[in-house]
């Protein structure tokens, strides 16, 4: 090798080595950058950071001590290999800084106190309900879980085994193995519990119930659908456990009249709703009734299963009457109801002062005739929704004559009937004009009144000079004989009107025979109405 070859070699520095990084050391990346220039230390912000958000804050963060953040740029700074071991000889090592352990931040989530969680979170479960959003959170951190497993947030629950349809062998397993996490669930969550709905339960109803006497004694609602195997000793047990439950429903339950009947004398007097299911073993319960077991009781509806019952339900009503003076709402749904008489000379019973709900709605034809309604309502003067859906013997004078003056709902359709059952009826003027200022809602469908008739009874709902607009939302014209110039004066009167059911209206132009949802809707209407010429159906 030539000497100067050999000069030149020997004056080039040695090449760089990535040394090592020491031990102890974090590598500062582009987040911990990122996280400085968004909130530098000093400037009176912090970050919260989490799953899916960062958040810059005002206010006092964890900052580093301007020691620490000295310390960390010296360690930081890079230092060429010849001056580092130069430093090395010349003087001692310093001892590194002692920084805190930070482990992973928590997120803003574990910062929030938990009074102010539980707040969230009772929100949340009034709207949708405990679950599945409260087993979720649980799952998110420590302090979540502990917000979630409050009980005061457990106070409406649904139980339900695995879905139907399996081996009876499967879903008696299935049963056994919720009634083992139930007995760590009532005591530990379910101590609060208000509203309990039990579905499809077949062998296990008794040892659920059970823990919920021993568990639940501020039980106020319990559903029963579709549930087997519950005793009288069942229904008593919980009665005394629970002395806050005033409300039963038993729905397409299969549950033996004696177990009702002992539940009632048992909780009768402060019974406040019952939903029945209309069988052989209905007639005992209502006897109860009668008998004045439940005074207190506002709700009552009693309503046919999946397979229809044509036996006709007699009730009479002066008995009913004296036995639930207090009653706000009576459902009789889907049923051949017999107003049986006390005697052949019917004396007015003492009526029902507080009824504010009335629906006798059915599939098919039924028994209700003027006479029979009006020994119902004769003392109602308070009643807000009618509903009589498949009565076709209610004529317009008989509604006409009843003490109500506010009446807010009405239903008069005639679902499920043949054309050549539809009797021509006229005086339809006589409802809208005794109550055009309270209706809210009205349903005519199937009702044989003459285009004259409907035009004469929505022309109540015309504004006069400094009245406010009527209040009807909702106006059910299904399969009636009116015109045109009667829908486009009953939409311009009544700018609220959101629902408007026009399907089978023979009078009216093709393509506008439909259901209207939505204020827009019926303003498209409207136009069409105006803007068409008039042409037979």
């Amino acid at each position: 090798m030539a000497p100067g070859v050999a000069r030149r070699a020997r004056r080039r520095p040695p090449r760089s080595v990535r040394s090592a990084r020491p031990v102890g050391v974090r590598a500062r990346s582009a987040e911990d950058w990122w996280w400085d220039r968004l909130a530098p230390s000093g400037s009176g912000y912090h970050l919260l950071q989490s799953d899916s958000m960062l958040l810059v804050l005002p206010g006092p963060g964890p900052a580093r001590t301007r020691v620490q953040r000295r310390a960390a740029r010296r360690t930081q700074r890079p230092v060429p290999p010849a001056s580092r071991a130069a430093a090395v000889k010349a003087r001692p090592r310093p001892a590194p800084v002692s920084e805190p352990q930070q482990g992973p931040d928590p997120g803003w989530g574990d910062r929030i106190p938990l009074e102010i969680l539980l707040q969230i979170f009772g929100l949340l479960v009034a709207s949708d309900g405990p679950m599945p959003f409260l087993g979720r959170a649980a799952r998110v951190c420590r302090r979540w879980h502990e917000a979630a497993s409050q009980p005061a947030l457990w106070h409406t629950v649904t139980l339900s085994p695995p879905l139907a349809g399996r081996l009876a062998k499967s879903g008696a397993k299935a049963e056994k193995k919720l009634l083992a996490s139930l007995e760590w669930l009532m005591p530990n969550r379910f101590s609060q519990l208000q509203r309990l709905t039990l579905i499809h339960w077949k062998s296990q109803v008794h040892p659920v119930l059970k823990l919920v006497s021993e568990s639940c004694p501020r039980l106020t609602f319990l559903k029963l659908s579709d549930c087997h195997g519950v005793t009288p000793d069942t229904l008593v047990m919980l009665a005394k456990a629970c002395p806050q439950l005033h409300s039963l429903d038993i729905q397409h339950s299969m549950v033996e009249s004696t177990a009702v009947v002992s539940f009632l004398e048992e909780a009768g007097p402060r019974m406040c709703k019952l939903w029945l299911t209309y069988s052989s073993q209905t007639t005992a319960i209502l006897g109860a009734l009668l008998g004045g077991c439940c005074p207190q009781l506002r709700v009552l509806e009693v309503s046919t299963g999946i397979n229809r019952n044509s036996t006709p339900l007699q009730l009479p009503v002066e008995a009913l009457q004296k036995g639930c003076p207090q009653l706000q709402v009576l459902r009789l749904l889907n049923l051949m109801w017999l107003p049986k008489p006390s005697g052949r000379v019917v004396t007015p019973g003492p009526g029902f002062p507080s009824l504010e709900e009335l629906c006798l709605a059915g599939s098919s034809c039924n028994f209700v005739s003027n006479e029979a309604l009006g020994r119902l309502l004769h003392d109602s003067p308070n009643l807000r929704l009618l509903d009589l859906r498949g009565c076709a013997r209610i004529t317009p004078g008989g509604l006409r004559d009843l003490p109500c003056q506010d009446l807010e709902q009405l239903h008069l359709g005639l679902y499920g009937t043949s054309d050549r059952l539809t009797l021509a009826k006229e005086g339809s003027h006589l409802l809208t004009q005794k109550w055009c200022h309270a209706l809210r809602e009205l349903d005519l469908s199937g009702q044989g009144f003459s285009e004259k008739d409907l035009e004469q009874a929505l022309a109540a709902f015309s504004v006069t000079p400094g009245a406010s607009h009527p209040a009807l939302c909702s106006l059910n014209l299904r399969g009636t004989r009116v015109t045109p110039s009667t829908v486009s004066s009953v939409i311009s009167s009544c700018p609220g009107l959101l629902y408007l059911n026009l399907e089978s209206c023979r009078c009216l132009p093709r393509g506008l025979k439909r259901a209207y949802r939505g204020q827009e809707e019926v303003q498209w209407c409207l136009e069409q109405l105006l803007t068409s010429p008039p042409s037979s159906s």
